[in-house]
């Protein structure tokens, strides 16, 4: 002992700890106090004297139990390997150990007597994981854990954290990372017939699903509306074609949207092989036998869940879903359907990947790489409960770090740069069955009414019968109950713009709707007032003071939709606070819709602005669009405002329209 001070102090030291005092020696029985003393106590002892101990004197506490850890990729397994070192301490110890953790005990008497401090930084990384990932503590026993490819980044991310020393690893899990991470750094080749084609980002996207199919990986492709998902999944699946890959890929597309998918593909990628799975039930059971021999398979939402059974026998290389919200409730059967089909890869396409609840996310993901954001049980405490119910700022971090790299989102805003001023594009739609019978039955009566006429009158005289016809099968597209009271059905056209509507709303645009048909307005607007969307409402009636007011309030930012009637709204209007105009009826005058787009398109519209119009597939309205498509660069001459294009087109081109 150093001096009189030094002794006192030693004794008090003694005294804190409850050392027992013998004639020739002095001990401690208590086990916390022994890990106490020799934790911090001891070299309180050496600050006051001289220790000395023997040779054999053993070290009572050891302050690490984990002396080294690494992550491997195995090529040949396509899995990780979680390596790490515990030294001595075998398995069923390490596993009493990690127990004492989650006890949140201050140490662990080894059988060797010593003490391992559980405050090792490297440890509590261990218990970490091993809680995150819902591992068994059984599996430690192993001291290597098989984890999937999903598992790269969080594992980098934990290592990272824990480990005091930089890791270190091999160049293939290396490459994992930084392709993950770096998409747009990988080497990619875009098939050369769309090299032209796709815009920076387009191409960015592809490479991002190129980079995670090649790993295993899936993801959520979730670009605003407007910016060519469906463009981006079909060059990455012409891609793997020209690289030999030929096994068939399916889509999942709501009823409205699979026509739309057919279209692109002729389009975009003609040498792809398609099929479109619907029909009668014989009449898919006779389609899926077509699968084997086709690039792409298309279906719907509805008739998945039914033919669910009979997909079972098909393995597929891609599984696409669009409009992923469709099973955003786990439990659906839509999800039920698509999360049980045979495929290697999986992605989703999505503008709203959350709707109402973080559970909606935890589905999609569900679909894309199941497991990865653990069952929904674990989901719902670790993340929903705490960042709904408690705000958790931190919780609501970690999630978006785990699910940043399988998440692509871009806006209009974020790639303007790349984008045109005005995009324009068309969405083909399917009668319902009702509808069908109604516009069939119409179709046969009218055709042989207007032969006739002309055959009498000539055709010269003929138009207004003709244009009265016309009107009348646009309206059926529109909605029968325009002009049939008894009418109970469904409007393909209506169920499509339901789809839209919501989707454009969560991704911040503001809409101009258009119809040519007042009562089509009305029957919109009173399915806006159901799904309560404020919106403004503006025809032929609406006074010339009321109509500015409407205008303005609008352009401040009041409501989201604003349904125009064409022949009110065409022209004189300046509504700029919308960036999507809607055709729900376009019209073949292409000056009287590019008018009416002009509303918001325009001096002071500091947003892209987005067209849209709607096509019923296999009626007039499509007939009416090609003829458009192959006029069009005569248009401009032939055509001025106010004018019809009936007076424009041939007999042959009028009966065409018929038939």
């Amino acid at each position: 002992v150093r001096d009189t001070e030094s002794e006192r102090k030693i004794l008090e030291l003694f005294e804190q700890y409850s050392f027992l005092v013998q004639p020739k020696h002095i001990y401690l029985e208590d086990e916390d106090k022994i890990f106490d003393f020799f934790h911090t106590g001891l070299f309180r002892l050496m600050d006051l004297a001289s220790v000395f101990y023997s040779d054999d004197f053993k070290v009572v506490i050891r302050e690490k139990g984990i002396t080294g850890a690494g992550i491997r990729l195995n090529e040949d397994t396509n899995l990780l390997e979680f390596s790490f070192d515990a030294g001595d301490i075998d398995s069923l110890e390490l596993m009493r150990v990690m127990a004492a953790l989650r006890e949140k005990k201050r140490y662990y008497r080894l059988k060797d007597g010593t003490f391992l401090s559980l405050e090792d930084k490297e440890l509590h990384g261990l218990a970490q994981i091993v809680d995150d990932l819902g591992l068994r503590d059984r599996d430690l026993a192993k001291g290597l854990i098989s984890l999937p490819k999903y598992r790269a980044l969080y594992l980098d991310r934990q290592m990272r954290e824990f480990m005091d020393e930089a890791p270190v690893y091999q160049p293939a899990f290396q490459q994992l990372l930084k392709d993950i991470q770096n998409p747009g750094d990988i080497q990619a080749v875009v098939p050369t017939s769309l090299k032209n084609i796709l815009r920076d980002y387009q191409h960015t996207g592809f490479k991002w699903l190129k980079t995670l199919s090649h790993y295993g990986l899936g993801g959520i492709l979730a670009d605003d509306m407007g910016l060519g998902k469906t463009l981006q999944v079909l060059t990455l699946l012409l891609s793997e074609k020209q690289e030999g890959n030929r096994q068939p890929s399916l889509v999942v597309a709501p009823t409205t949207l699979i026509y739309n998918w057919e279209d692109e593909v002729q389009k975009f990628v003609p040498e792809l092989s398609t099929v479109i799975i619907t029909g009668t039930k014989a009449e898919r059971k006779k389609l899926l036998m077509e699968i084997p021999n086709v690039d792409l398979v298309i279906t719907s939402y509805p008739l998945i869940r039914r033919d669910k059974e009979d997909y079972g026998e098909y393995p597929f290389r891609y599984c696409i879903i669009d409009e992923a919200q469709h099973i955003k409730n786990p439990r659906s059967q839509n999800a039920r359907a698509v999360k049980s089909i045979n495929a290697k890869y999986r992605f989703a396409l999505t503008g709203t990947p959350i709707e109402n609840s973080l559970t909606e996310l935890w589905s999609i993901f569900d679909f894309v790489m199941p497991g990865y954001l653990f069952g929904h049980a674990k989901f719902v405490s670790t993340y929903e409960k705490a960042i709904v119910k408690d705000q958790d700022k931190e919780v609501a971090e970690d999630l978006a770090t785990q699910i940043r790299p399988f998440v692509l989102r871009r806006l209009k805003i974020d790639v303007l740069k790349e984008l045109p001023e005005k995009i324009e594009n068309k969405m083909m739609t399917e009668l319902t069955d009702e509808q069908k019978k109604v516009y069939l039955a119409y179709l046969a009566r009218v055709k042989g009414e207007i032969f006739a006429e002309i055959d009498s009158s000539g055709y010269e005289r003929s138009h207004i019968k003709i244009l009265s016809a016309i009107t009348r099968l646009r309206q059926i597209c529109c909605h029968p109950a325009m002009f049939l009271e008894d009418y109970k059905g469904e409007s393909g056209k209506l169920q499509q713009l339901e789809e839209i509507i919501p989707d454009a709303l969560a991704g911040g645009h503001r809409i101009l709707l258009f119809s040519q048909f007042t009562s089509m307005l009305k029957i919109i607007q009173q399915r806006i007032e159901k799904l309560k969307i404020p919106y403004f409402y503006l025809d032929g009636s609406t006074a010339a003071l009321e109509r500015n007011q409407l205008v303005k309030r609008f352009n401040e930012g009041e409501g989201k939709i604003f349904l125009i009637s064409l022949k009110a709204g065409g022209t004189g209007l300046n509504l700029t606070g919308a960036d999507m105009v809607i055709h729900y009826d376009p019209w073949w005058n292409p000056a009287v819709e590019e008018q009416a787009s002009d509303r918001a398109y325009r001096i002071g519209q500091a947003k892209v602005v987005h067209v849209m119009r709607l096509i019923t597939r296999g009626t007039i309205e499509e007939k009416i669009e090609k003829l458009k498509e192959k006029k069009r660069s005569l248009a401009d001459a032939v055509i001025r405002p106010g004018e019809t294009m009936i007076s424009k087109l041939s007999r042959e081109e009028i009966m065409d329209l018929f038939e």
